[in-house]
């Protein structure tokens, strides 16, 4: 009797031991405002061990990310290890203080329990918040399986003195680094390479027995000879400095020169440009690898530099790749490294030599940070200044849509949209529509007033197609520049593409806000550009497009933005593919974004991957073999030659790789339901972590020994996947069980939920 009763007593454990582990678990990853370290405070830049809640009785300077609405949204990731999980409801309570954060007594809100899916961007209710004062809050869920999470771990946060709605953000931050390698070209001598260039501070700790002085040279190119290049050419940077030195050992802050173009706002102003100037704190910075010092020998000897590099907040871990090509893995790396080097103004920018947000740039740093942080606030901050600061190309006022519509499909918060509708509006440039259906910078349109709809300052929007357009050599092409020889018309086909495409996402976007007859006119006139264009522009007997109405000359650039953006009608698709394939890389950095976005689309995965992992001139990999650590403005300096090195807008591999090879995109905002669809090429295995507002997803594919691919995938709770897997008249098995879908053109089609899968 008292074996069988404890041998029950040991099933009932073992049920309620093997229950409990499968329930829901607390949610994690709490973002206010797209903001997830709230509580974190910086002083002076660096982070600081004090709590938020001293931050009225710390002493020095510090920063902390301010919440800038009396209405934040809230995010966060559901807890769950259980297969198959969605959020059936979620309670929030939000206080002044962490005692009050009960039901009963919670001041602020208590949401009560409510039935919803939705994790993301949850607009808190109850009172409106007050300016410049400390809150806060915690969440709890239930899931279809029954179970109730429990709270999750309070999270405080504290809103800016000004709470207009405005994206919230970070201050920046520095990180001290030591070099990676030494050496001593002479007795005199001595070089020091930081392993990567980044844009900071430098300080050095020197000792002398004597008053004295050194020189301190920076740079970001390495001569044959060890030391720091004193003319790199082009906007590739270096600085020379002599240093005073004190008796005895001191630790000395280099200061370094500031650039007026990017530091002084008399002097940008009176170039009507709009650079980012940092805050007090983060001083002057300057992009270097590399340092040199030059002295008596018994002096440089001592000498230990230190870079303070600048940077917004950022996660080295939070994203992971890796494939069977080596090439692609340094590649990605790049960058990756890349987001979070350039990401020291805490908007997106063209670089340190002018410090300028424009669209184009934006769009792929935008990309390429989502794919490899889990942070957005960073792009929505970049995405407010452009609308009132835009940029005089035609076709990147254009890219404000595109920008709005990565930034709702990743993040789920629709508040952007809905606070800057009617400039969106604008910035679709209906208003230089023509009785042909297309539009024209050239018919007397495109006048200050219209500048004046979409907040430009100057008088006319010029139409640019790539920059460079001309006027430099390359290779893989017979013309100069970096718009393929493209014959400027007065309607371009680049700008009424990027037209199309505004006026294809406004539709859509409005229709997620509720203006649904905006909605149906946008689409109507979207459908009605796409069938003029292919009417006017496409040219039947080449099977390509023109570059415009008035010239048979047809550019890599008229036919591969049509392709990226859906335009191409299935009949023409092998024609177009094929001419977009004939002129390889015939474009700028920038414009390879696009170029492999459609290659991606049209399922040309062995052709865009011999471009993404290419080896020539002409490729991501050169600009390691240059030397660059971070992307460059420009394929090679015969392409542009004052280019920089610190460009971001040459990081698109970031999110190719994700969205392109591994194929993972969102299908529905905030990543409520994805798609997974891995095109390999010829890469045999590749596995890959990605960040998102749901928590992470991992994926991996291999190929078997018969040729076949194994994709093992980790979706996160509260999130459906639509898996597209390789289709070769075989039974697919998902979980070692017959797996149910649809075929389509070579793909078997599934719906997956969270949890780890095997689909073979």
């Amino acid at each position: 009797m008292e074996k069988r009763l404890f041998q029950a007593t040991a099933i009932l454990s073992l049920f309620i031991y093997s229950t409990s582990i499968l329930q829901a678990q607390c949610p994690t990853g709490l973002m206010t405002d797209l903001i997830e370290h709230t509580e974190q405070l910086f002083n002076d830049g660096y982070v600081s061990s004090a709590a938020l809640t001293t931050l009225d009785k710390a002493k020095g300077h510090y920063q902390v990310a301010l919440i800038r609405s009396s209405r934040p949204r809230f995010s966060w990731i559901v807890g769950s290890n259980r297969p198959n999980t969605l959020q059936t409801a979620y309670h929030i309570l939000v206080a002044t203080s962490p005692d009050k954060l009960r039901p009963e007594t919670a001041d602020i809100w208590d949401s009560q329990k409510i039935e919803s899916r939705h994790s993301t961007s949850i607009t808190m209710g109850g009172k409106e918040l007050s300016p410049s004062t400390i809150y806060y809050w915690k969440v709890k869920t239930w899931d279809n399986h029954g179970y109730e999470s429990p709270w999750s771990a309070t999270k405080s946060f504290m809103t800016a003195g000004k709470t207009d709605g405005t994206a919230s953000y970070y201050p920046l931050q520095f990180t001290d680094e030591r070099p990676a390698n030494t050496n001593n070209p002479a007795s005199h001598i001595r070089c020091f390479d930081f392993g990567r260039d980044a844009i900071g501070q430098l300080r050095l700790t020197a000792m002398s027995e004597h008053a004295d002085t050194i020189i301190v040279r920076i740079g970001e190119v390495c001569s044959a000879n060890g030391r720091v290049e004193q003319n790199p050419g082009g906007s590739r940077r270096y600085a020379e400095y002599k240093l005073a030195l004190m008796p005895g050992l001191h630790t000395y802050d280099l200061k370094m020169k500031p650039d007026a173009r990017n530091s002084d706002p008399a002097t940008a102003a009176r170039n009507r440009l709009y650079p980012i100037f940092l805050p007090d704190y983060a001083g002057v910075v300057f992009p270097f690898r590399y340092v040199e010092t030059e002295g008596k020998s018994e002096i440089v000897s001592t000498v230990e530099p230190e870079r303070r590099m600048l940077h917004y907040s950022f996660n080295d871990a939070a994203a992971r790749f890796n494939s069977s090509d080596t090439v692609l893995n340094k590649i990605w790396e790049l960058c990756r490294y890349s987001m979070k080097a350039t990401s020291f103004c805490g908007i997106y920018v063209d670089g340190d030599r002018e410090r300028i947000a424009y669209e184009a740039d934006a769009i792929i740093n935008q990309l390429s940070h989502y794919c490899v942080d889990r942070e957005f606030s960073m792009a929505r901050r970049t995405i407010e200044h452009l609308i009132f600061h835009p940029t005089w190309p035609t076709e990147w006022c254009l890219q404000t849509l595109i920008l709005a519509w990565n930034d709702y499909m990743y993040s789920g918060d629709k508040r952007l949209l809905e606070r800057y509708y009617s400039d969106m509006k604008a910035k679709t440039l209906l208003a230089l529509r023509e009785s042909n259906g297309l539009i024209s910078t050239k018919t007397g349109k495109n006048t200050p007033e219209l500048c004046q709809t979409i907040h430009y300052n100057g008088n006319a929007l010029k139409d640019i197609v790539d920059w460079p357009q001309s006027g430099f050599v390359g290779d893989e092409k017979e013309y100069g520049g970096e718009a393929d020889g493209v014959k400027m018309d007065t309607f371009n086909a680049t700008v009424n593409a990027f037209h199309y495409q505004a006026g294809n996402l406004l539709a859509k976007l409005a229709k997620f806000i509720g203006k649904d007859p905006d909605a149906r006119h946008y689409a109507d006139e979207a459908a009605y550009i796409r069938k003029q264009f292919n009417r006017l522009l496409f040219d039947k007997k080449n099977g390509r497009y023109r570059d415009g109405l008035s010239t048979d000359h047809s550019a890599l650039h008229s036919n591969m933005f049509p392709l990226a953006f859906g335009m191409v009608d299935t009949r023409n698709m092998k024609s177009v593919t094929d001419y977009i394939k004939s002129r390889r890389m015939a474009c700028s950095v920038y414009g390879a974004q696009f170029l492999l976005d459609g290659l991606y689309d049209a399922g040309e995965a062995d052709y865009a991957h011999s471009l993404l992992a290419s080896t020539a001139q002409r490729s991501w990999y050169n600009m390691l073999r240059a030397g660059s650590t971070i992307t460059m403005e420009a394929w090679d300096n015969i392409y542009k030659p004052n280019q920089d090195w610190n460009h971001a807008w040459g990081a698109a591999p970031g999110n190719l790789i994700a969205r392109g090879l591994m194929g993972i995109t969102p299908i529905e905002p905030g990543f409520e339901r994805i798609r997974i669809k891995p095109q390999p090429g010829k890469v045999k295995h590749a596995g890959l972590l990605l960040p998102t507002v749901r928590g992470n997803i991992l994926t991996e594919f291999r190929h078997s020994s018969d040729g076949n691919m194994v994709l093992s995938i980790d979706i996160p709770a509260n999130c459906i996947a639509e898996v597209w897997f390789p289709y070769k008249d075989k039974q697919v098995l998902i979980d070692e069980t017959k797996a149910k879908g649809k075929k389509e053109n070579g793909w078997f089609i599934m719906e997956i939920g969270s949890g780890k899968h095997t689909i073979r």
